[in-house]
């Protein structure tokens, strides 16, 4: 009878153990570098607040050149992507125009690698005619048909008013909307076919004439690359606001989409503190300054 006991104990608690153990990580490589954002602390803040949110592993690749032109080893290989789940674009590049080397980079995502691209990312690889609305699928869409929207610059750096307009999609359903602190926002020459619109952003600009304007982007969304899914946010200009919890909330659950885990076995518990080590600097200064001119008044 201890015996039987014993095993139906045992034949209980093992499903249980089972259950309870956690996710494989994810394999993801961040590709940082190129101009006018600090990249030497964005991939860092990004690993943090990633692996804090999800069972991601997070491996980056950063270059110190601050140009435009800034050039990626790991990209000239073949199988430069071999090993990871996901690939996360956080490069400024927009003078890299070498055709072998773009199309090599588009080739481990035509084959099914997941990709991220974050802020300025979506500015890089422009071959061809860029400035005026490309036809998908044209040799001057190479790089925009990835991202699944084109954009060719943005305005001043003031606060964005980020609005969820798809509610019902995986990645947004649980999000909120709000507001950055000073930040970009890059305009949509065209959205594709293939783009799923999930955030808007609205900025109110003052002009010269002391008139306001009012400017509206997509500004989170995602895509399908043939069968390959893609997930890009345009927000990320400055530290302050990639280690901000509702951007990496966004992204976390954006990743975690593109490589269809976005479940409760792969998503952790909210992080007892969810600014990034690297980052809370940047962000307590940001809610300190959001403070001074409530108390100036």
């Amino acid at each position: 009878m201890k015996h039987l006991f014993a095993s139906l104990l045992l034949a209980a608690v093992l499903p249980s153990a089972h259950a309870a153990a956690p996710a494989k990580p994810l394999r993801a490589l961040v590709i940082s570098g190129g101009c006018c954002h600090d990249y030497a602390l964005q991939h860092v803040i990004l690993k943090e607040g990633l692996e804090a949110r999800a069972h991601i592993e997070v491996d980056s690749i950063h270059s110190p050149d601050r140009s435009t032109k800034a050039k990626f080893e790991k990209y000239e290989k073949p199988d430069w992507a071999k090993g990871y789940d996901v690939i996360i674009h956080d490069e400024c590049s927009a003078d890299v125009k070498d055709l072998p080397y773009v199309n090599n980079i588009l080739a481990a995502h035509k084959a099914g690698i997941p990709a991220v691209n974050l802020h300025c990312a979506m500015h890089s690889y422009r071959v061809g005619q860029f400035r005026e609305p490309v036809q998908p699928g044209s040799p001057d869409a190479l790089w925009f048909d990835l991202l699944g929207l084109q954009s060719t610059g943005h305005g001043p750096q003031v606060p964005i008013a980020v609005t969820v307009v798809n509610k019902n999609h995986p990645v947004t359903k649980t999000l909120g909307d709000w507001t950055t602190i000073n930040e970009e926002l890059y305009n949509n020459v065209k959205v594709f076919p293939t783009a799923i619109p999930m955030m808007k952003g609205k900025q109110v600009i003052k002009q010269k004439d002391g008139s306001t304007k009012e400017v509206e982007s997509i500004v989170t969304w995602g895509n399908l690359y043939g069968q390959t899914r893609i997930f890009s946010s345009t927000l990320g200009h400055n530290n302050a606001t990639v280690g901000d919890p509702r951007y990496l909330d966004m992204v976390t659950r954006g990743l975690l989409w593109s490589c269809d885990k976005l479940n409760d076995t792969y998503l952790k518990p909210t992080p007892k503190d969810p600014v990034p080590p690297s980052a809370k600097p940047f962000v307590e200064k940001a809610a300190a300054d959001a403070k001074k001119p409530a108390e100036k008044k």
